[in-house]
């Protein structure tokens, strides 16, 4: 059962995540660079905080391989977020990251075969309505929506298929494992990047110094705790209603970014209603989902129950 206590570090884990895009946007190395230094450090941190506290790295075979895919799985989701923040911009990203509630109510009843809810569906084109509007007045940035929402989306899978694994597995073993998972599938993109991708077909991973500072707040900071805690969250607070709270990174993003970046993170009014949009759209749903339950319930139970003039 969720407490305050975990809705309040669900928020200040978000808050931390809110500066997330903005740290891939200052380091100076392409995406799947960083994601792939971004994952070793990361696991390398967790595999010694296992070893340190005492805990075991045995989970079964199986569920090493599982747990593993699914980080292959975020490796793409980060991939797409950084690369979305580079040809675009830190806002544009995460417009599109506010779609992971959208892709979370899509994709949870394909995932454990529950029915869709109506009210979802308006929702998802009400959510559709407001990238049209960023499309319309930020035609220059389809690219970056895109692969913001394609990010979303895989953002949204990993997080119900982790929901799953939290009632089995130590969420600092899960945490751990992914990030081999991610930084293993980054390497094995590597050929296919260098051969289609990269611009001189060539691995840039030489870093400045405040790169460094960048890429080591980004990985410990803003990934290990955060992370972790959130995987261990999942045992306590609905899939939902984490990706409903998650969808207040954008907003602490975009803020941060206007301070930081200034000038070049300023889009037009058709953006920003567009973004209100998506916003308002996420949240909205609970009230919805409450209406909708409450309907669902009245009509399951016997006729006179609960209604008016019983006696």
């Amino acid at each position: 059962m969720a407490s305050f206590r975990h809705y309040l570090e669900l928020h200040f884990i978000v808050f931390v995540w809110g500066f997330t895009a903005i740290l891939g946007k200052l380091i100076s190395i392409p995406a799947v660079e960083l994601v792939f230094l971004r994952t070793l450090i990361a696991a390398a941190a967790l595999a010694i905080i296992i070893k340190f506290t005492g805990k075991s790295y045995r989970i079964g075979r199986k569920p090493i391989i599982k747990i593993i895919g699914v980080g292959m799985m975020i490796a793409a989701h980060w991939m797409l977020f950084f690369a979305s923040a580079r040809v675009s911009s830190v806002s544009i990203c995460l417009a599109g990251m506010a779609t992971s509630s959208l892709w979370t109510a899509i994709l949870e009843p394909l995932f454990f075969r529950k029915k869709i809810k109506p009210h979802e569906i308006g929702l998802a084109l009400l959510i559709f309505f407001g990238l049209y509007l960023i499309f319309q007045f930020e035609f220059d940035h389809a690219l970056g929506i895109l692969m913001g929402v394609g990010s979303a989306m895989l953002g949204a899978a990993f997080s119900i298929i982790n929901s799953r694994l939290t009632r089995t597995y130590s969420p600092i073993n899960i945490t751990c494992y992914e990030m081999v998972g991610a930084c293993l599938g980054t390497a094995l993109f590597m050929p296919f990047y260098l051969l289609f991708l990269s611009p001189d077909n060539t691995l840039l991973l030489v870093l400045t110094a405040m790169d460094w500072v960048y890429l080591f707040t980004l990985a410990l900071v803003c990934t290990v705790y955060p992370f972790t805690g959130s995987v261990r969250l999942m045992q306590r607070i609905p899939i939902f209603n984490m990706n409903l709270s998650i969808n207040l990174e954008p907003v602490y993003g975009i803020v941060f970014a206007y301070f930081i970046f200034g000038e070049s993170e300023h889009m037009s009014t058709g953006f920003y209603l567009g973004a209100l949009i998506i916003l308002f759209s996420v949240f909205i749903h609970p009230f919805l989902d409450r209406r909708y339950e409450s309907r669902q319930l009245q009509t399951t139970l016997p006729n006179g129950i609960g209604g008016v003039g019983h006696e």
